[in-house]
C-alpha cells in the first residue's frame, strides 16, 4: 500500500508510544509508521505518527516548539521524578509556599537552561540506556544539557498540587523541570500528570483517539505531507 501522510494521535495514558506505533500498523496494513517525539507511557496527548514518506519528515517534526499542562505534586519527591517511581514525602508539608512565590520561581526557568536528565531516561552512557544502570541500582553520571523553555504559565496551585502550562524546544525534560521546580521551591516536587497539548500548529483540536481509528476509518483522518 503506497499511501504517506501524517495522524494527529491523542495518546491516552498507559501505552507506550511503540504501542501506539505498532496499533497504528496493524490498522493501515503499513509497515513505514514512526513518530515524532515519545510520550512516557503514564503520560497523554498529541503524538505525531509519520506513515509510509512522511517519515522522512521526522527530523522537522523534532524541532517544532512543543507545549504541555504539567501537574506537580508538592511535599514529595520521586526516583523518577514522576509518579511512577518510588515515592518518598518530605519533611515539608505546610502550606508556607504562596502563589507570588511559586510564579517568581517559575520564572527563573524561562529561557535557556541547564538541565539535568531523569536516572530513569532512555539516554545512553557507554552503551546502555540510563535507566538500565538506575533500576540495577547504580546512579547514571549524567551531564546538564541545554534546553530553552519558551514560556511557563502557571495554571493552577492549591497545595500539595501545582500546574503550568511549559512551551519548550525539544529535549526538554518535564519529569526533570518538575524535579527542579520542587528544589528550587525547596519543597520537593515530582511529576503527577502530563498532557501534551501542541507540536507545532497540530493541537488536541485536531487530534483522533487512537481507539476511535479502524481499517475503514483512518484514511478519513490522514494529513498530507507538509
Amino acid at each position: 500500500m503506497n499511501i504517506s501522510g501524517i495522524l494527529n494521535i491523542y495518546k491516552p495514558a498507559g501505552p507506550t508510544s511503540h504501542d501506539i506505533v505498532d496499533k497504528i500498523r496493524k490498522i493501515t496494513g503499513i509497515k513505514k509508521v514512526g513518530h515524532a517525539g515519545t510520550l512516557d507511557p503514564f503520560a497523554e496527548g498529541i503524538l505525531i505518527i509519520l506513515i509510509g514518506q512522511a517519515t522522512k519528515l521526522q527530523s522537522k517534526f523534532m524541532e517544532m516548539p512543543k507545549t504541555y499542562l504539567a501537574t506537580l505534586k508538592l511535599g514529595a519527591v520521586s526516583d523518577t521524578y514522576d509518579k511512577t517511581g518510588k515515592i518518598q514525602e518530605t519533611k515539608y508539608n505546610n502550606q508556607t509556599i504562596n502563589k507570588s512565590q511559586v510564579q517568581k520561581i517559575l520564572k527563573t526557568f524561562i529561557g535557556e537552561i541547564e538541565q539535568v536528565p531523569p536516572a530513569f531516561s532512555a539516554i545512553k552512557i557507554k552503551g546502555k540506556k540510563a535507566y538500565e544502570l538506575a533500576r540495577k541500582g547504580i546512579k547514571p553520571n549524567l551531564k546538564p544539557r541545554k534546553v530553552k523553555i519558551y514560556d511557563i504559565q502557571l495554571r493552577k496551585y492549591e497545595w500539595p498540587e501545582l500546574e503550568i502550562k511549559v512551551k519548550c524546544r525539544k529535549g526538554t525534560y518535564i519529569r526533570s523541570l518538575a524535579n527542579d521546580i520542587g528544589q528550587k521551591l525547596g519543597c520537593g516536587a515530582y511529576l503527577k500528570k502530563l498532557i501534551r497539548t501542541q507540536i507545532g500548529k497540530f493541537s488536541t483540536n485536531n487530534s483522533v483517539k487512537v481507539n476511535a481509528l479502524n481499517k475503514e476509518n483512518w484514511q478519513r483522518y490522514l494529513m498530507p505531507i507538509i
